[in-house]
């Protein structure tokens, strides 16, 4: 079900990536990537539509089926993920506009930038964060 989702929304968003990447992923998916993370998953009449996962306060990934995308279930699966498990971090892909505008969007500011993906791919990879907000 988690993959299917995830298939869906990367084969709507990551037009970037080569084919032979998405099967190395996919095929990594279910067996280390999901186990690695707290998931939260979002639902519309019973049927999962979209999941985050979340680590050490990093949102590791954060994807919405392609027929769900725009309509808040990401912004709430976001929101949950900031305010319950304490989110302040997120890596996006250079090459995803969308997913950059979606965080700068929700306060998100860029703090690095990586050439390489952590598999040393070249898929540039954007550090965000949540500035820190004053104490009164």
């Amino acid at each position: 079900m988690l993959v299917d989702i995830w298939r869906s929304a990367v084969r709507a968003t990551h037009d970037f990536l080569e084919e032979s990447d998405f099967e190395r992923i996919e095929g990594n998916l279910a067996a280390m990537y999901l186990p690695a993370v707290t998931l939260l998953v979002a639902a519309r009449g019973g049927t999962p539509v979209g999941f985050a996962g979340v680590a050490e306060g990093s949102l590791e990934m954060l994807f919405v089926t392609d027929e769900a995308r725009g309509t808040g279930v990401g912004t709430a699966l976001l929101r949950e993920a900031v305010a319950q498990h304490g989110v302040t971090k997120v890596d996006v892909n250079e090459q995803n506009a969308a997913a950059y505008g979606f965080y700068l969007s929700h306060g998100f500011v860029q703090v690095g930038r990586d050439e390489m993906d952590g598999d040393g791919r070249p898929y540039p990879i954007l550090h965000l964060e949540l500035p820190a907000r004053p104490v009164r």
